[in-house]
């Protein structure tokens, strides 16, 4: 089958490009949004320059996906589009290192593990950072080994839009000037390099601004999100990173990645695979550090993927590794196809919170009545309201929950009469200190013993 591809690689790798494309559309269309998605989809219909959990640019990509489809698959476009050009470049850049055949591979990897299979399904921060690191990546790898005035402009447009994607941008900004610092300090004298920032300083200006306008609120955030106060160690979540970084890349496919890069030094003597190898390394990296006292998500260092599938794709070829290619592609698409299985047929077992929303909040506006208010005990919850109900109503959270963009819109006299969801907990005492007037009118049952939802209706707000 694999010999097959390899008679005509470009044509080979940009077909099934385009089949996964179609393909996770489809598939993208059976599966209920995740709290997240309708949360961002959400911000998309108050668009602005910063918010408080991330930069603007998933509202922005999401808004444009709305003129085509606001149902489950077309906010998934923001996915589908992203890794179908992130695709398209890692070929691009493989062959530029290599050839055809090795920038092939470098696709058959990337469209095979699960972490891109995931990315191609729900929608978050991670699509546009996955694809604006890409496109930043190499773009400044065609502007420092190149030259080009053109290749500087776009590397600066890139790096901005990364910027406005996810704060971890700083770490693909970080590798590429050190790159600079060990490699080619001549470029600090180079006054296209001064164009870069510039240009990428101009696109991202209006989030700082936004930032400044409300007290840094979103760079605090994610500096509290990302550390932990008291410096103790936690070998378990330590070991538990390592661990998951075998899982989201496959164990053969991270195994050659991490050999190799501590066998040939970082590839140091190769500058364009020194350079690749920076953008992993500080990435993960860092990551990997911050594991020792803090649990971190298995997605926070997903970037970093793109420079290490490009690496391992010219790794096989240098090194002739065709069978442990092979052994890497089946386990690889062994765990993508059955996590995609799961998700589909059986959510509840690895996605509860997503498990049946979507039919729950339909029945809750069989209990609506005119004029009622909508809120939930959670900024995912209610922005599941907001989404799966008619007419997409204004939505609010009610009750304490950890502070949100909902938190930043809200009134003063945002308590009024209407429907208050909860999940998993009744907090009958927590409403009756907001309403005079609370009733448990709906239980909701639709995980046995792991997911229940109470449904009150609340009326005459205290003190307003």
């Amino acid at each position: 089958m694999l010999e097959k591809l390899y008679n005509s690689p470009k044509r080979s790798a940009y077909t099934l490009i385009l089949i996964m494309a179609i393909l996770s559309t489809i598939y993208n269309s059976f599966v209920p949004l995740h709290g997240d998605e309708a949360y961002y989809w959400m911000w998309s219909k108050h668009l602005q320059a910063g918010y408080y959990d991330h930069p603007p640019m998933i509202a922005f990509m999401i808004y444009l996906t709305n003129f085509i489809s606001e149902s489950e698959w077309g906010i998934r476009l923001v996915n589908v589009f992203s890794f179908t050009v992130t695709a398209f470049y890692i070929f691009r850049f493989t062959k530029e290192l290599s050839d055809e055949k090795t920038a092939l591979n470098a696709i058959l990897i990337f469209l095979s593990v699960i972490i891109v299979n995931a990315g191609y399904i729900i929608t978050t921060t991670d699509a546009p950072i996955i694809l604006f690191w890409t496109l930043s990546l190499y773009y400044s790898y065609r502007a420092l080994f190149f030259g080009s005035l053109k290749e500087y402009v776009l590397a600066g447009v890139m790096i901005g839009l990364m910027m406005l994607s996810k704060y971890t941008s700083i770490l693909l900004i970080t590798s590429i000037l050190l790159f600079i610092v060990i490699k080619k300090r001549e470029i600090l004298f180079n006054i296209k390099f001064y164009i870069t920032l510039s240009i990428a300083l101009i696109i991202v200006s209006p989030m700082i601004w936004w930032n400044y306008k409300h007290d840094w609120i979103s760079f605090l955030f994610q500096l509290h999100h990302g550390s932990t106060e008291v410096f103790k160690i936690k070998l378990e979540s330590f070991f538990t990173f390592i661990a998951g970084q075998f899982g989201i890349f496959s164990p053969v496919f991270a195994w050659i990645l991490f050999y190799y890069l501590y066998k040939e030094k970082l590839f140091f003597k190769n500058e364009k695979l020194f350079f690749l190898s920076l953008s992993v390394v500080v990435t993960i990296g860092l990551f990997l550090y911050k594991s020792l006292y803090k649990n971190m998500g298995l997605n926070f260092d997903a970037p970093a993927y793109i420079g290490g599938v490009i690496i391992v794709a010219i790794v096989i070829s240098r090194y002739k590794l065709t069978k442990l290619f092979k052994w890497g592609l089946l386990i690889a698409l062994f765990f993508s196809l059955l996590g995609r299985y799961l998700l589909l047929f059986h959510l509840d077992i690895i996605r509860k919170e997503m498990y049946n929303s979507d039919k729950v909040i339909q029945r809750v506006a069989s209990f609506a009545k005119p004029h009622d208010k909508f809120y939930g005990d959670h900024l995912a919850l209610a922005a599941y309201l907001k989404y799966y109900l008619p007419k997409h109503p204004d939505t609010d959270v009610a009750t304490h929950s950890r502070y949100s963009q909902y938190d930043m819109w809200r009134k003063a006299d945002f308590l009024q009469d209407g429907l208050v969801l909860m999940r998993n907990h009744r907090k009958d005492a927590e409403l009756q200190k907001l309403y005079k007037n609370v009733k448990l009118i709906d239980t909701n049952v639709v995980i046995p013993k792991k997911r229940v939802f109470y449904l009150y209706r609340v009326s005459d707000p205290i003190g307003q």
